[in-house]
């Protein structure tokens, strides 16, 4: 649903990411200092080293900051602006926010099941489907149900706090972490192919705009 102009895998940005925040608190930060960032930051990521329960962005900026000479009091402003860095440019898909509303509008409960990366909070996360909020009854991320996908946890937590069962549940994601979650949860799973290429990852259906949904739940 949403567009990010950055690369899923943000190891090349860590270093712009801190100078971003250097710059913008006032910081002042040695090659040792961003090397001891990136450490932390790509021991954490999941796109190199794959995890499938989630920490919390206390866990990973204590070990940051803690090797930076940066007071644990600043905290939230760093885990701020190093999230803020990598969502600046963050926009909704053009079908989206009309295509959610006349699936609601149809009775349809909507749900999302979103990994956070390196733990960002909810507050910043969920921020970014703030102008399509309000079509959404259960917005989740891995913050809430403490696993990452292809876990089926995730959906299984979704499909309880919908009190429906799993085999009335469609998920959609544009990953193929997203279709093995929904195999693995016994789900219908749709995988969004935005660029046609070829993407075989056992899925079930395979759209390229979300408003292809109208036709299959019209």
């Amino acid at each position: 649903m949403i567009k990010y102009n950055n690369p899923l895998n943000w190891s090349k940005l860590y270093r712009a990411a801190f100078e971003s925040i250097s710059d913008k608190c006032g910081y002042t930060f040695s090659d040792s200092h961003y090397q001891h960032a990136v450490r932390v930051l790509t021991k954490y990521n999941t796109r190199v080293n794959p995890r499938d329960y989630e920490v919390t962005s206390n866990q990973i900026f204590h070990e940051i900051l803690s090797g930076m000479d940066i007071p644990m009091k600043d905290i939230e402003q760093v885990k701020f602006r190093f999230y803020l860095f990598f969502r600046q440019d963050a926009s909704v898909f053009p079908e989206v926010e009309e295509t959610l509303k006349k699936l609601s509008d149809r009775g349809i409960l909507l749900g999302t099941l979103s990994d956070v990366a390196y733990a960002m909070d909810n507050e910043y996360a969920l921020e970014d489907i703030r102008m399509i909020r309000q079509y959404i009854d259960y917005p989740f991320t891995s913050n809430d149900t403490g696993y990452r996908k292809p876990r089926a946890e995730g959906l299984k937590f979704l499909a309880e706090k919908m009190q429906i069962d799993m085999k009335e549940m469609a998920f959609v994601g544009n990953e193929e972490k997203d279709v093995v979650c929904a195999a693995n949860a016994g789900a219908y799973s749709i995988l969004i192919n935005r660029n046609n290429k070829i993407k075989n990852y056992g899925q079930n259906k395979e759209i390229n705009s979300l408003d292809e949904l109208l036709v299959m739940f019209g």
